[in-house]
């Protein structure tokens, strides 16, 4: 299988490294990446990286397309003429299926995906969605690829990639904040800040991991954390009192909806 990307960013950079470590051949491998910078981090990896698409890149079964929104069109006019056949999977945020297939005269070999940051360590986890013209096969080796840095979950309607968006798109900055409050409150009552920090993260490293292997499901976690009287419930029925599960409800609400504005933004000729 030979893979090409269209863009050598950090996304890409994660990609290629997890798939040549779990043993795909870097020759078969191209990057099409103008920034000089991340087309040596990218060639560390031992595939061929170059300034436009080439010869290996028309070769290539599968495009990645890995660059900005903005820059998502100028990178598919450079492979247009020679996608037939292609399956193109796009981790640019925000554009829409039509618009790619639009930009590309029609082809309709594409699938949509959204990934998060985590992935930068192994530890990612992406929605993915296909148009119905991508076969089983396409499908299976689209996840061969998405699975290098993470989780894949499969949906069955484009629109909620919005809602994956908000929910573990931009879900690291909401664990971060929560990292940042705890480390912060820790601090601010005395334990050194380094201290602090090592204790916030580790809570919440802790707590995902032990969610990942028990078979409760999270909210039976929470209760088992509860006890009757105790420092967590006085916690939690702050909580409460504040509406913080409304809040933060309204708070994914604003940024599903902003994920579907950016799309319409982005896919307007």
């Amino acid at each position: 299988m030979s893979l090409t990307f269209l863009g050598g960013g950090n996304m890409a950079n994660a990609l290629i490294g997890g798939l040549v470590a779990k043993g795909f051949d870097a020759r078969g491998i191209s990057v099409v990446e103008i920034a000089p910078a991340a087309r040596d981090k990218i060639a560390a990896h031992g595939v061929r990286v170059g300034t436009a698409p080439d010869a290996l890149t028309a070769k290539a079964y599968t495009i990645v397309l890995a660059v900005k929104p903005q820059d998502a069109r100028a990178a598919l006019a450079s492979i247009a003429s020679s996608v037939t056949g292609k399956l193109v999977i796009s981790i640019a945020a925000g554009v829409r299926l039509d618009a790619l297939s639009r930009w590309l005269g029609g082809h309709r070999l594409l699938i949509r995906c959204m990934p998060n940051t985590p992935a930068l360590v192994g530890a990612g986890i992406t929605g993915v969605y296909a148009l119905p013209e991508v076969d089983a096969e396409s499908r299976k080796r689209a996840e061969a690829i998405l699975s290098a840095v993470g989780e894949v979950v499969w949906l069955k309607d484009e629109r909620l990639l919005d809602t994956v968006t908000a929910v573990s798109g931009s879900g690291p900055a909401y664990v971060f904040w929560l990292i940042e409050q705890l480390a912060a409150y820790a601090e601010h009552s005395g334990v050194a800040p380094q201290d602090a920090l090592r204790l916030a993260k580790h809570c919440v490293l802790g707590s995902a991991q032990l969610a990942l292997a028990a078979s409760d499901a999270p909210a039976q976690l929470r209760k088992n954390v509860t006890s009757k009287g105790g420092t967590t419930e006085a916690a939690l029925r702050v909580f409460e009192q504040e509406k913080l599960a409304e809040r933060l409800q309204s708070a994914l609400a604003a940024a599903e909806r902003r994920g579907a504005e950016l799309g319409d933004e982005l896919g307007s000729d």
